[in-house]
């Protein structure tokens, strides 16, 4: 598949903007971050983007409701893979603070949160004027139990009760492009029932305002839907895509399954739809860099945060509506705001040091999870993105006994990647407790080999522990 849009036509997407000054400065200390992302935020400096459908004003940083606060475990309740109680009284005051600070756009999805996420949002929103905010929720009927029209036409009708709202402002069909046979699964979801027809209905009744889709996987169903758009046949109000600077060039090159985020751009703005972006962080990913890529970021700002460049990156293109961010905690919220409100745009030369980072990211060879959740819970109990996290956290951060036990530093990687693994992972809930059962491997957007991974990581794991001198 061609790259249609060049890395010179991103520059051209990006727009102008001042050349950042060429002068070297030091990286920051871990507390001058922190004391960044405690800043307060300038109330009234939201960047807005207009919907040319709608005329609505969106704020350019979307709040994702996936990643919501919960309330503390217990040492015992962790062990033994309790779920955590969602902390409504905190996500009331991040969503407060959120709207304070011009914030409008709330996604969700009745997947999200063990599927609580839309009521947890609609106790917040509903305490605020309907006028203030725009709701974004989706069509999640991901098992075939819920393909049926009646399933699905009671799952819009349950997101409306959960939001408390008469309507939604931007309805997404969830994760086109996802399954074994991707275009049998849409087929399946949204056409063979005839529900996507009767959205279009809604459309017209007022109950949903926009109605587009969110992409993941198989790029035959991207190219097809934005066909039948070209023809006539349904209209895209918007669609939201995976855009950041490691999935421009390399979404492909990591997994082949993904599609570089340089091609989606780049169809949706040939046809001027508006663009909602996910993963500007890949699940945290490029907001936890190593050291030595942390330092060069710092050189250039080194008052803002590392997340901020990505922020940055995704905010800057024209026909980008908004970018969603999954905020847990206040100190995301808070840097996200200064990263966006208002949005300082990237320019050509701060795009080129974005391409090198890409570059060096990608050497890493590190596991493409985005924490994303969609794989859990495992039937067997594994914690899946806490062993990734774990995994690809190593990597990161030099502490990854890949070298042989005759390498100097073997040992002591070695010690740290082990022990590490175990705090961060209870040991019934690691890589050697897989079956390869396969349930998680359809839920992963990043279509990820789950079980083969898990196989790789436990030899991976044995190998270590099994050379016992040194440690």
């Amino acid at each position: 598949m061609a790259k249609e849009i060049s890395r010179r036509g991103f520059i051209k997407a990006l727009g102008g903007g001042a050349v950042a000054s060429s002068a070297i400065l030091s990286a920051c200390s871990g507390k001058s971050m922190e004391k960044n992302a405690l800043a307060e935020p300038a109330v009234g400096k939201m960047t807005y983007r207009t919907n040319p459908n709608t005329g609505d004003k969106v704020s350019l940083l979307g709040y994702g409701m996936m990643r919501l606060p919960t309330k503390p475990l217990s040492a015992k309740e962790t062990e033994e893979g309790k779920a955590p109680e969602f902390d409504q009284e905190m996500i009331n005051r991040q969503v407060d603070y959120a709207i304070e600070h011009g914030v409008r756009y709330f996604d969700t999805s009745p997947a999200y949160c063990r599927g609580l996420s839309e009521r947890c949002t609609g106790i917040a929103l509903s305490r605020h004027k309907r006028e203030d905010y725009l709701i974004a929720t989706k069509l999640s009927n991901f098992s075939p139990d819920t393909w049926s029209k009646q399933a699905s036409q009671e799952m819009f009708e349950n997101s409306l009760k959960e939001l408390q709202v008469s309507y939604v402002d931007y309805l997404l069909l969830h994760a086109i492009g996802m399954g074994e046979d991707a275009m049998a699964t849409f087929n399946g979801r949204y056409m063979d029932n005839g529900i996507l027809d009767w959205l279009v209905e809604q459309k017209r009744k007022g109950r949903i305002r926009n109605l587009g889709f969110s992409y993941h996987g198989d790029i035959k169903v991207f190219d097809m839907l934005l066909k039948w758009h070209d023809e006539g046949k349904y209209h895209w109000d918007f669609v939201q895509i995976e855009l950041n600077y490691l999935d421009w060039n390399y979404a492909n090159e990591i997994n082949s399954s993904n599609t570089d985020a340089v091609y989606l751009y780049g169809e949706l703005k040939k046809r001027s739809i508006p663009a909602i972006i996910m993963e500007p962080l890949l699940g945290g990913r490029l907001a936890n860099l190593p050291d030595p890529i942390v330092a060069k970021l710092k050189q250039r700002e080194p008052e803002r945060s590392v997340a901020s460049w990505a922020f940055r990156y995704a905010g800057t293109p024209d026909g980008v509506l908004c970018v969603l961010s999954g905020m847990t905690y206040m100190e995301h919220l808070k840097d996200n705001l200064l990263s966006l409100a208002p949005l300082k745009p990237i320019t050509k030369e701060e795009e080129q040091l974005l391409m090198e980072i890409a570059n060096d990211i990608y050497n890493l060879k590190t596991i493409p999870c985005n924490e994303c959740q969609y794989c859990m819970p495992c039937p067997y109990g594994l914690n899946i993105p806490g062993i990734f996290v774990h995994y690809n956290r190593c990597i990161k951060e030099g502490n990854m006994p890949n070298k042989g036990s005759e390498h100097p530093d073997y040992w002591r990687a070695r010690r740290a990647f082990l022990i590490g693994y175990d705090r961060s992972v209870p040991r019934l809930r690691q890589a050697a407790q897989c079956v390869g059962c396969g349930e998680c491997v359809s839920h992963c957007p990043q279509r990820i080999a789950i079980p083969e991974e898990m196989q790789r990581i436990d030899q991976f794991v044995e190998q270590l522990k099994q050379s016992k001198n040194g440690f």
